[in-house]
């Protein structure tokens, strides 16, 4: 009767994460392949249990109530909790067929992880790998939520109860089309930019600011389209030297010699406080490739 119970409130906070997320019931249903009066009654039921109304209707959808963003958070967290305590479990009785939930900012996916994950699989084939690639926020924001198992992007942010694990050396410059590069101004040369959220448009922010410069900005949607940009001669753009290798070599852009640059900006692997055995696995697999060293 007790498992019962726990199947139960695990469904229910599954569901009512599901309908925070995509503020639909007909959604959620089509998500969790239940019906919808199966998605109502949970997040009712579970209401009831709270005493607090934890949704509104909002036009032809539903939005959290105050206590149900609130609660929203937590569920969020006991989720991961339960997925991560069962990868541990799972790892622990064999971290070679265990899983990992991997998470890295765009630029590292883009730049590091293929051959990194190639190897892996090659090695361990059968880890239960899954990968999401986002900006720094969210990945860290998995992360503190258990809802990833280890993050590869930059510095983990100072509240986030996080262990790093490893270290990787990353240069970012200042480049731009060969042409703009003549006439660079840091004041007055445009800027091409990653969308807020990502640590590459943080560090470009903070970076102008510390020089009192105020360029126009245009923000472009990834880091590819950024390169692109900046190829294209749309503007400078502050980019890991590894992201643009080929575009240095073949002249598309060059590296413009501006103030106090190149930055140093390490990757970072960053796990939990405690990394299940599977993640373990991965870390000592990603210190035998180039460049990493132990944290």
């Amino acid at each position: 009767m007790n498992q019962e119970v726990v199947r139960m409130t695990e469904g229910r906070l599954r569901t009512f994460v599901t309908v925070a997320e995509t503020g639909s019931v007909r959604e959620a249903a089509r998500r969790l392949y239940v019906t919808e009066s199966a998605v109502s009654a949970a997040v009712a039921g579970l209401a009831r249990d709270l005493g607090v109304p934890l949704v509104r209707r909002a036009g032809r959808g539903l939005a959290l109530t105050p206590p149900g963003a609130v609660y929203a958070g937590y569920a969020r967290q006991v989720l991961g909790l339960l997925e991560q305590g069962r990868a541990a479990a799972r790892g622990a009785a064999d971290p070679a067929r265990g899983p990992l939930r991997l998470a890295a900012v765009t630029t590292a996916a883009d730049e590091l992880l293929p051959d990194l994950l190639a190897g892996f699989r090659t090695r361990w084939p059968d880890v239960e790998l899954t990968l999401f690639v986002g900006p720094r926020r969210a990945v860290f924001d998995r992360l503190g939520a258990h809802d990833a198992d280890l993050v590869l992007a930059g510095r983990p942010p100072a509240e986030l109860d996080a262990t790093v694990l490893a270290r990787h050396p990353n240069d970012l410059v200042v480049v731009g089309a060969p042409g703009l590069a003549a006439g660079f101004s840091l004041d007055a040369t445009p800027w091409v930019m990653r969308e807020p959220g990502s640590g590459t448009r943080a560090t470009a922010e903070a970076y102008l600011a510390e020089h009192d410069a105020a360029p126009p900005r245009l923000v472009l949607g990834s880091n590819g389209a950024v390169v692109a940009g900046a190829a294209a001669g749309l503007g400078a753009a502050l980019v890991s030297r590894e992201a643009v290798g080929a575009h240095l070599a073949d002249g598309r852009l060059v590296v413009v010699d501006a103030p106090g640059t190149p930055l140093d900006r390490p990757w970072h692997a960053v796990s939990g406080p405690d990394p299940t055995a599977t993640t373990r696995l991965f870390v000592d697999h990603l210190l035998g490739a180039p460049g990493w060293t132990a944290a």
